[in-house]
């Protein structure tokens, strides 16, 4: 028993001698591969939202206890708006935002450093205003233009939130001076209070249904919503608009609120993140954004959004996959962090494997090379004994001695079964030898 483990265990080491730098060649390939492909996730982010009591706000909640489930934390940072969050992720304070579309003041296509997680929802342009101060722009009936609001004293919002970008947009459309309006710019909070007390006749927000300033203000008795009546001529002068409906009684059913559909336009909010970000971060992003965005809203139906139809920023290649099939099928059985390596992995471990395979068809030839040499080379000793035995070179006594030596080092050599007959017919040959030394 202890003869057949002491074979069993030279065969393994043999073999794992033969093998061994293929072995570590394929480990050194792993290795390199994994610092290539860097699979793991960093275990932080920052996400850059909007203002407090806004929907990016709201959103960036969600965010990040969609990642949290994964491990990774996702700082929320607060900002101005839009314009904000673009000047964050330029800058590199951040790894992603919420930016909305319209908001860059240089042409997308000249952003090199971002990519798009794609469209997520429309924020429509809810230009809220006091119905008590219609009078001063159109008595007797609900507002349906901006031009109308001529002498009104308006609240566009901070620069930082995009909203003044927007809304100059629209002002030039309309062929309207700004000197025609008493703009102001405040924050949001500030800008709702001094609305609700009267100190401004209208206010604008650029924002997702799901900001609990919006809601509150659709409640609100005595505030009424512009009826945009050109949104569809909006969108065809403003590409990054799209018309969309507040369809009546959608806010509250049971109040018959609002009364009527509203026409608004509205621009599409996308995530960006800076090209630096971790791919396996954007793909959780990415994921996150199907379960957040995917449902039925006000403005959208079912799996409409998100969406890549109105990016303007490139979409990165983490975003399409999923935006085209989904969550990934390990994923669906595995933790993140397994199915991910495996995701990233699978492409070089056929490389590895095409490069080894070839390569391992030495280690059988080496193997049976290095076993059959514990045999093969005692025969260059054997035959000089017997080439100095034909010449007497030396006494036979000498010889014999020889002999003797080697043969017993030969009964100490180990061989695997397969290997045995060689064995045995080294010990045959020494035998031969050493009966013609016996016989002289």
């Amino acid at each position: 028993m202890a003869k057949n483990l002491r074979d069993a265990l030279l065969s393994l080491r043999e073999l794992l001698v033969s093998g061994g730098p293929f072995l570590l060649l394929t480990l050194a390939l792993l290795l390199a591969a994994y610092a290539w492909l860097d699979p793991n996730p960093p275990k932080h982010v920052t996400l850059a939202t909007g203002p407090e009591q806004s929907a990016y706000a709201e959103f960036g909640k969600r965010y990040a206890q969609a990642l949290k489930a994964h491990g990774i934390e996702v700082t929320l940072r607060s900002s101005q708006g839009a314009s904000d969050n673009l000047r964050l992720l330029r800058e590199g304070q951040v790894d992603l935002a919420f930016v909305q579309g319209g908001s860059s003041e240089s042409p997308p296509d000249e952003e090199t450093s971002l990519v798009s997680l794609g469209s997520l929802f429309v924020e429509p342009i809810w230009l809220f205003y006091r119905s008590d101060s219609t009078h001063k722009a159109a008595p007797g009936r609900r507002l349906n233009a901006l031009p109308a609001l001529a002498g009104l004293r308006l609240n566009v919002g901070t620069a930082g939130s995009g909203v003044p970008n927007l809304m100059r947009a629209l002002f030039e459309v309309n062929h309207m001076e700004t000197g025609s309006l008493k703009l102001s710019r405040l924050e949001q909070t500030p800008a709702t209070v001094a609305f609700l007390d009267g100190e401004l006749d209208a206010l604008v927000f650029a924002s997702a249904p799901e900001s609990p300033m919006v809601q509150m203000l659709l409640q609100t008795p005595g505030v009424s919503l512009l009826d945009f009546a050109q949104n569809e001529a909006y969108s065809r002068r403003l590409a990054f608009l799209t018309p969309v409906t507040l369809p009546r009684g959608v806010v509250d059913l049971a109040r018959d609120l609002p009364p009527q559909d509203v026409r608004l336009v509205a621009p599409t909010t996308t995530l960006l993140a800076r090209q630096s970000v971790h791919p396996a971060v954007l793909q959780l992003f990415s994921q996150a954004s199907l379960q957040i965005h995917g449902k039925a809203g006000w403005f959208s139906r079912a799996r409409e959004f998100p969406n890549a139809s109105t990016a303007e920023f490139p979409l990165s290649r983490e975003a399409e996959r999923t935006l085209r099939n989904g969550v990934p099928l390990l994923q669906r059985y595995l933790p993140f962090s397994i199915a991910n390596l495996m995701e990233r992995m699978w492409l070089a471990l056929g490389l590895i494997v095409a490069i080894i395979l070839p390569l391992s068809r030495v280690v059988p030839p080496l193997y049976q090379f290095r076993m059959r040499s514990r045999v093969f080379r005692w025969y260059g000793q054997l035959r000089d004994i017997e080439d100095r035995m034909a010449r007497a070179s030396d006494s036979i006594d000498s010889l014999r001695a020889e002999l003797l030596q080697l043969q017993h080092r030969v009964e100490q050599i180990s061989v695997p079964l397969s290997y045995a007959d060689e064995l045995y017919a080294l010990r045959n040959h020494i035998e031969m030898v050493r009966a013609k030394l016996f016989t002289t």
